[in-house]
C-alpha cells in the first residue's frame, strides 16, 4: 500500500512531530511506502491566488482555477501534491485543533490542492459526496488538541469532535470520494506525559495496522440519499434526527 501524510505543525519536537514519525516507522514496518508532505518544512504557500494557475483569460477565480487545471498549468507544487495524491491507497491529514479547526496552512493546502478541476467541479454532474475524483481511496484525520475529552464531548463546552471535524471530513475528504476512516484523537495533549504518550503510540499503531479493514464512517452518498436540489430524502433519517448527523447513515 501506499500512504501519503499531510501533516502541519511548525515545532520540530512537538508531539505532533514525535506521532508523526511513529506513523511513518509503523507503516513502513507493515511494509507501505509513505510519502509525507511537511507543509511548515516545504514553507508552503497557504494563500491560493491567481499566481496559481499561470496565463488565464478568465476574471473568475474558480474559472481561472479551472482553466488552469485542464491546460495543466498549475503550479508546479500543487501538481506535486496531486501526483501525491493519486499515488496514494490512503491519505492521512495531521494537524493540531486551532481554534476549532485546522492551522491556517493545512487550509491553504486544501484551498490550493484541491482546485478546480482536481477537488471539485462547477456542474451539477459532478460526482462528489463519495463518489469525486479520489473516490477508492482510504482517508484518515490524526488530530491533537489540548482541550480534556470531556470538553469535547457529546455535551462538551468545545462542542463534540466529530461535529468540530465533520468539515474536514465529510466536506472536505468524503466530498472529493475518499471513504473516511474514524479519526485518531488526542486530547489534553500538552498534559499527555509518559504514560499517555506510550498509549497513544499504541492506539495509533493499532489504527494504522487496520487501515485496510475498519469500516469507514457511514457518509450518505450524493447518489443514493439526495434529490435533486441535493436535500436528503424524506425518511431516511431516525425520527427528530438533525444538523451534521442527517448525513450519516
Amino acid at each position: 500500500m501506499r500512504t501519503h501524510i499531510v501533516y502541519a505543525h511548525p515545532h520540530r519536537a512537538s508531539l505532533n512531530a514525535a506521532l508523526r514519525d511513529e506513523a511513518v516507522s509503523a507503516l513502513e514496518g507493515l511494509g507501505h511506502t509513505v510519502t509525507v508532505s511537511d507543509l511548515y518544512a516545504m514553507e508552503w504557500k497557504a494563500v491560493a491566488d491567481y499566481d496559481d494557475f499561470g496565463p488565464t483569460e478568465s476574471g473568475t477565480f474558480i474559472a481561472a482555477a479551472g482553466e488552469a487545471w485542464e491546460n495543466d498549468s498549475l503550479a508546479p507544487d500543487i501538481k506535486a501534491e496531486h501526483e501525491r495524491l493519486l499515488a496514494a491507497d490512503t491519505v492521512i491529514l495531521q494537524f493540531p485543533l486551532w481554534w476549532f479547526t485546522v492551522p491556517a496552512i493545512m487550509k491553504g493546502w486544501m484551498d490550493r490542492v484541491l482546485t478546480n478541476g482536481f477537488g471539485y467541479g462547477t456542474s451539477r454532474a459532478w460526482k462528489r459526496y463519495g463518489d469525486g475524483a479520489l473516490a477508492g481511496k482510504r482517508a484518515m484525520v490524526v488530530v491533537t488538541a489540548g482541550a480534556a475529552d470531556s470538553h469535547l464531548s457529546d455535551r462538551g463546552i468545545n462542542g463534540d469532535i466529530n461535529d468540530l471535524l465533520f468539515p474536514v471530513q465529510h466536506g472536505v475528504l468524503f466530498y472529493t470520494g475518499m471513504a473516511v476512516l474514524p479519526p485518531v484523537v488526542v486530547t489534553g495533549a500538552h498534559v499527555l506525559g509518559e504514560t499517555g504518550y506510550t498509549d497513544t503510540v499504541k492506539h495509533l499503531r493499532e489504527r494504522l495496522e487496520t487501515l485496510a479493514e475498519t469500516p469507514p464512517i457511514a457518509y450518505r452518498a450524493q447518489t443514493e440519499h439526495y434529490d435533486e436540489s441535493k436535500r436528503l430524502l424524506p425518511g431516511r433519517e431516525p425520527e427528530g434526527t438533525t444538523g451534521f448527523a442527517l448525513h450519516t447513515a
